[in-house]
């Protein structure tokens, strides 16, 4: 920690993809919320670097099937675990461009199960799936929008998970991997996005009607900013 500037410097953490701090952009702070790809291959030095950097609770977005085959290791780390699937099973469409609407119409409840990680125990609060950059995309850019972040912000934010899963352009040509292996784009989370302001008006209504409590969102501002 960085106590000049009151920051969290998140390190490298072995055995985990993806890892970065979701803070600093709008008004969330650093060293609150983490996101990262699963913890299946974590090590202990791993486990050591994120009971450094405090993390109090670890949100699984992967579906049932995914956490039983690939179970987060938690040994070593006193981390509190949440089970917050965006799909219970692992079924979801295969293009890219109907993906994302598709997350934003599921991860309502997911986003709101991380919320209330935030305000208790609260943070900071490692969010992952398995690779860190679709579904945990989709419910980062949406709790970055909820405090504050502008279009520009969110986006530059998630376009990062490229560069943090060595992905590029010519990961497109082999879909091996599935949805992991390609890289994500802006057009992406733009239109996950736009299918919550579409549907539901606003962020803060999409939550409420995912299950939120007002004085819950207005409780969040109040902590994590």
């Amino acid at each position: 920690m960085s106590a000049a500037a009151g920051q969290v410097e998140a390190d490298p953490v072995p055995g985990v993809r993806n890892f970065r701090d979701a803070g600093g952009v709008g008004a969330l702070r650093r060293g609150v919320l983490y996101r990262s790809g699963a913890l299946h291959e974590l090590s202990p030095a791993g486990a050591r670097s994120l009971e450094r950097l405090g993390v109090r609770t670890v949100v699984d977005l992967r579906s049932v099937p995914e956490m039983a085959d690939r179970p987060d290791v938690r040994d070593g780390l006193g981390a509190g675990h949440v089970r917050a699937p965006v799909f219970a099973e692992r079924r979801w469409p295969s293009d890219q461009l109907e993906l994302y609407p598709f997350m934003a119409e599921h991860a309502g409840r997911s986003v709101v199960a991380v919320v209330r990680c935030l305000l208790a125990p609260g943070p900071p609060v490692l969010v992952h799936c398995a690779s860190g950059k679709d579904r945990t995309g989709v419910v980062v850019a949406v709790l970055q929008t909820l405090l504050g972040a502008s279009e520009a912000e969110v986006t530059a934010d998630f376009l990062r998970s490229n560069a943090g899963l060595g992905l590029t352009a010519d990961s497109a040509s082999s879909t091996a991997a599935g949805h992991g292996g390609l890289p994500v784009s802006a057009t992406l989370i733009r239109r996950a996005m736009l299918w919550i302001r579409s549907i539901h008006g606003s962020v803060p209504a999409y939550l409420l009607r995912h299950g939120a409590e007002q004085s819950e969102l207005t409780a969040l501002r109040a902590s994590v900013a």
